[in-house]
């Protein structure tokens, strides 16, 4: 009934922002700084000791890929929800009556199918997944096994970037069995244990297909096949009104990293780590949505921890940062830190991943030191805002210079001034 559909499964002078505005038509940010100075950068890497083929390594790694000629942002804050998310308030009130685990499991093709090697190459699995075929009568189809199914729970979150969908298990091996059969088309890949959230973007939800389909039926006073198969392709050239983007989120420690090891309660960290994780994962919702980029790199991981440290603390703490990716003991690298998830493709040279971990050390303590210096502003929504566009406006190179603290400052006044003055 369906043509093919090839899964696409994932894995940052103005017109001023009005947020008392209703509409939400977006507004065009030209950056006119912080494009990435060159010989600034090299000079840094010189400077720690890179070597030439190392420098070329880390110009390329570090490069900043957020596109500010065509970033936008909305009229009014908060944005008005993506199509989408209409989609999963649907699942999270049918949920209250009959369960999470049920609901997504009527709706969802990957949770009719186990976690299973070479699952996505049947045939079975293959039409199920992308031509919306039934998986009745299909053998494969024996369903996503769950050790805690009770314990999901979805919930619409408020984030900067609007609402988005939070898929939440409430046990570890169920999240990465979450992630598995939502991103790796119910393989067995390995997720690493430093991992304990991921947003998936550009799924595609057959079950807003087929009530799509359903809708356009009851307007036709007759068709055929061929006309069904004129507005499919039509509708698949139309993303938004078939592609979702949600959040998979797990209970228990942040980058797997200990209560005692931060000299906290078990409970009062599980709470933080709770915070600090959907607001990390709503950051990259943020430069996904406005700079249309979504990058598994260590500059993009840089403002996400930000965002989520402040969320859950009230401040920016560096010293967390780095325990977090490996390098409490710095210059000691914790072989396991969530580090090694942004080698890079092709991977970092073990030299050049050293130098990496310096220009993280610096450039963390030059934010720290600019979140306290202006902590009375960051806090409210066009601090938010501002500081987080301010950050992708640089590079790892200019944050980590003598001067990263400043330029920084310097972005961050500049941004809130064009996107937010009166």
């Amino acid at each position: 009934m369906f043509p093919n559909l090839n899964q696409q499964l994932a894995t940052t002078s103005v017109a001023k922002i009005a947020p008392d505005r209703q509409d939400a038509h977006p507004t065009t940010v030209n950056f006119s700084g912080g494009v990435g100075n060159l010989k600034t950068r090299t000079n840094v890497l010189i400077d720690l000791g890179a070597s030439d083929f190392e420098i070329k390594e880390l110009l390329a790694y570090n490069q900043n890929m957020f596109d500010r000629n065509n970033f936008k942002l909305p009229q009014t804050f908060p944005p008005t929800p993506e199509s989408h998310v209409a989609i999963w308030e649907q699942y999270a009130a049918e949920a209250e009556i009959i369960g999470i685990y049920t609901v997504l499991k009527q709706r969802l093709v990957q949770f009719q199918f186990p976690i299973l090697t070479g699952i996505s190459e049947t045939e079975e699995y293959r039409t199920a997944t992308r031509k919306g075929k039934s998986v009745d009568g299909m053998a494969n189809a024996t369903g996503l096994i769950l050790i805690e199914p009770e314990k999901l729970q979805i919930r619409i979150h408020q984030s900067l970037a609007g609402a988005i969908p939070a898929l939440i298990a409430g046990n570890r091996n169920d999240f990465v069995t979450l992630v598995q059969a939502l991103t790796k088309r119910n393989e067995p890949q390995p997720i690493p244990n430093s991992m304990g959230a991921c947003i998936v973007s550009g799924y595609n939800n057959w079950n807003r297909i087929h009530q799509y389909q359903q809708q356009w039926i009851t307007q036709q006073s007759k068709y055929s096949d061929n006309d069904w198969a004129v507005e499919f392709k039509r509708l698949i050239s139309c993303h938004e009104l078939y592609q979702d983007k949600f959040i998979i989120l797990s209970s228990g420690s942040y980058s797997n990293v200990a209560a005692s090891e931060l000299g906290l309660a078990n409970d009062e960290w599980e709470q933080l780590s709770f915070k600090i994780r959907l607001e990390h994962e709503c950051t990259h919702y943020f430069t996904r949505r406005f700079f249309g980029l979504m990058r598994n790199n260590l500059f993009d991981e840089l403002i996400a921890d930000y965002r989520g440290i402040v969320a859950a603390l009230g401040c920016y703490r560096a010293d967390w940062f780095l325990r977090f990716l490996g390098l409490e003991s710095f210059p000691i690298y914790r072989e396991g830190g969530r580090l090694q998830n942004y080698k890079g493709e092709p991977s970092l040279s073990k030299g050049a991943f050293r130098i990496l971990q310096s220009l993280v050390k610096k450039s963390a303590d030059n934010i720290e030191n600019f979140d306290k210096k202006y902590s009375g502003q960051l806090r409210d929504l066009a601090g938010q805002v501002s500081v987080l566009v301010a950050l992708t406006t640089l590079t790892l190179e200019e944050l980590a210079s003598e001067s990263g603290n400043a330029l920084l400052e310097v972005a961050y006044l500049s941004q809130r001034q064009l996107l937010f003055s009166d």
